[in-house]
């Protein structure tokens, strides 16, 4: 899962990314309120987080242009600012999640999780899809048959957005959009290494490969 981090002050943003990416998501950084609605506009973000006092465009003003433009990026907003009539304009704004700062990293994770999986219809606990249970903190995928199985770091970015959109076809362009950040080297090959990983630890028939088309995660959701 890709992640838009709008936040100006440099030592959180450093901080932010490292725990970010830790946790298995992709991250890009913007430090202005221009630039991180141009990037809100791109369709490549699974979720922003998203600070109010940004330098020339505040965070509501950037919200605000998202959603009028019919941006439905899950947002939640981080902000010093915790007066509660300024979480009423964050919401009115178009906000799905308010998280003030000072915060533990703990939390934030949690609210993203949950976020992520709200808005995809699943439930806010374990991401349960086809018998399999993802566990997102110690990245590990427990089988129907009971059996827990270590996942390397891009397998589990891969599985999670294949259980986050099961049985939908999910083109080379857009599992590699989703689990990459700018910086990294976007090489679509390296995707077709990764599900061959997955299919021997999960079995062949669970991701089918439709021609010219992309992959589907096969399974119901549980």
């Amino acid at each position: 899962m890709r992640i838009l981090l709008v936040e100006d002050d440099k030592d959180l943003q450093l901080l932010l990314k490292q725990d970010l990416e830790k946790s298995g998501f992709a991250v890009d950084i913007s430090s202005d309120g221009i630039e991180a609605e141009y990037l809100g506009f791109e369709g490549i973000y699974d979720l922003a987080i998203l600070d109010l006092g940004l330098p020339q465009r505040n965070g509501i003003e950037v919200l605000k242009s998202w959603r009028s433009k019919g941006i439905a990026l899950p947002v939640l907003i981080l902000t010093a600012r915790d007066a509660w009539y300024e979480k009423v304009d964050g919401f009115k704004a178009g906000a799905d999640d308010y998280l003030a700062k000072p915060f533990h990293i703990e939390e934030l994770l949690m609210r993203i999780r949950a976020l992520l999986h709200r808005v995809n219809n699943h439930s806010a606990g374990l991401l349960q899809v086809g018998g399999f249970s993802l566990d997102e903190d110690k990245q590990t995928v427990t089988t129907k048959e009971n059996i827990t199985l270590e996942l390397t770091g891009v397998e589990f970015k891969l599985l999670r957005f294949f259980l986050i959109h099961p049985e939908k076809i999910l083109s080379k362009s857009t599992l590699t959009e989703h689990i990459y950040d700018d910086c990294s080297d976007k090489d679509s090959n390296v995707i077709e290494v990764y599900i061959r990983h997955l299919r021997r630890k999960l079995g062949n028939s669970i991701i089918e490969t439709r021609r010219g088309q992309g992959y589907i995660f096969k399974g119901e959701q549980v």
